[in-house]
Formats: C-alpha cells, sequence, structure tokens
C-alpha cells in the first residue's frame, strides 16, 4: 500500500502547484465546454478520497458535511469559492492522505460497504478503495490539465 500512498501524494503535489500557479479568478473560470472549474475538480478529489475510504468504512470523514454536499459527484459550481475556501482545500490535500495512512497502517479500516463505480469496478475493502482512488484524481487531472489550456 505504501505505493498506493506515495502515488497519492505524488498527485496531490501536482494539484497544489496547480492551485498556487493560478489565481482565484482562473481557479473559479468554467470555460466553455465544461461543466465545472480547477477548485471544483481538486476539492471534488478530496472529498471524493474521503467518501470512498472513510465514509464506506463507517468511519468519520477529515472533511465537512457542507463540503461533501458542495463537491460530491453530481455537482457543478454553483458560486465562487473564495481564498480562504481555497486555503482550506490546499491543506486537505495532503492531511487527508497522511491521515488516511496512518489509520491504514493503524488497522482503522476494518468493515466497508460494497461499492459499484460508474466505470463498474466494485470495490470490496478500503484498500481497494484507496487504490481506486488514485484511478479517479488521475482522470480528474485530466480534466484539469484540459481547463488549464482554455482559463
Amino acid at each position: 500500500m505504501k505505493t498506493s500512498f506515495d502515488i497519492s501524494r505524488n498527485s496531490r503535489d501536482k494539484l497544489l502547484a496547480v492551485l498556487e500557479s493560478h489565481s482565484l479568478e482562473q481557479l473559479n473560470k468554467v470555460p466553455a465546454g465544461f461543466s465545472n472549474n480547477l477548485i471544483w475538480n481538486i476539492a471534488h478529489i478530496v472529498v471524493v478520497q474521503q467518501m470512498l475510504v472513510y465514509k464506506l468504512s463507517g468511519l468519520q470523514m477529515q472533511v465537512s458535511d457542507e463540503m461533501v454536499e458542495k463537491y460530491k459527484r453530481g455537482t457543478k459550481p454553483e458560486a465562487d469559492v473564495t481564498a480562504a475556501e481555497v486555503e482550506a482545500v490546499k491543506k486537505l490535500l495532503h492531511t487527508t492522505i497522511d491521515t488516511t495512512e496512518k489509520d491504514y497502517n493503524a488497522g482503522l479500516f476494518q468493515e466497508y460497504t460494497e461499492f459499484k463505480t460508474m466505470s463498474g469496478f466494485v470495490i470490496k475493502n478500503a484498500a481497494e478503495a484507496i487504490e481506486f482512488n488514485n484511478y479517479h484524481e488521475g482522470i480528474h487531472t485530466g480534466i484539469i490539465m484540459s481547463i488549464r489550456k482554455f482559463i
């Protein structure tokens, strides 16, 4: 599992660089042809990791219910995010992965509610969720790279 966490950290480093190299206006811009923006995709990545690993394990997530409602699958930006919200997402990029690795190594993830992903893969436990999450983050990182070309 160490490799899965290392992959996730590397991905999160790239996402942090996107947040730090774009203005608040750029982060909030939804280009023509897209249904969301840079900050939505990055916050969505954080929320989905928490839902896949913690919520489906019956454990307390490290993100608020409000954040989940704003960035879960099927949502889109309803209003511009603030600089404070961007800072919060920046912090969560790494703290969520660090805590997940610590909790995983401590054996915290004992139960899991199976979940069938949109791609048809059935996740049966937290280890599979952690691995699948890297695939999910890769998809959204590709979308982020595309959006960057249009802002």
